[in-house]
């Protein structure tokens, strides 16, 4: 039965789910309950970037020094470095070399969802035209509705539907 499921391993409440490159969807949309099952925060910080605590001065932002930081900045700063080591720790050998030089869990999701799913321009080229496909899909003359099921699983819709 596992030989069936598209991920390699069953679910864990302390493993997060492995991305070998395939179902990229199906992982993302795990990988998002597995970190937020952990803390909020964490997923915050693949969402949105690591969290650097500032300071204003003569009316401009700055970055505070390490040494300077209170324990709930410290906290909040940490949540980046867990997701990192979450995310490389749920990666095979080829997607995690595609990430390993990203500086943050956000430059490594963005990188991910950009290779997998592509930009959004490529995403809504590829919705139209997956409309457009389907808008003009007709049963052939003398086709049932059977053969046109088989025939879903062979090539002829296979592109509309998958």
């Amino acid at each position: 039965m596992a030989d069936r499921l598209p991920f390699g391993e069953g679910a864990s409440l302390n493993i997060p789910p492995l991305f070998c490159g395939l179902n990229y969807q199906f992982w993302k949309v795990r990988m998002k309950i597995f970190v937020e099952s952990l803390n909020k925060g964490i997923w915050d910080a693949i969402e949105n970037g690591p969290f650097v605590p500032k300071f204003e001065k003569d009316g401009s932002s700055i970055e505070k020094p390490w040494s300077q930081w209170t324990n709930s900045e410290s906290k909040k700063a940490k949540f980046d470095c867990i997701a990192k080591n979450i995310i490389t720790s749920a990666l095979n050998l080829d997607e995690f070399f595609r990430v390993s030089q990203c500086k943050s869990t956000k430059e490594m999701w963005d990188t991910l969802e950009v290779t997998h799913e592509g930009t959004n321009e490529v995403k809504r080229v590829r919705k139209d035209t997956l409309i457009q496909e389907y808008e003009i899909f007709r049963m052939l003359k003398g086709e049932t509705i059977a053969e046109v099921q088989k025939d879903s699983k062979d090539s002829r819709t296979s592109s509309i539907i998958s």
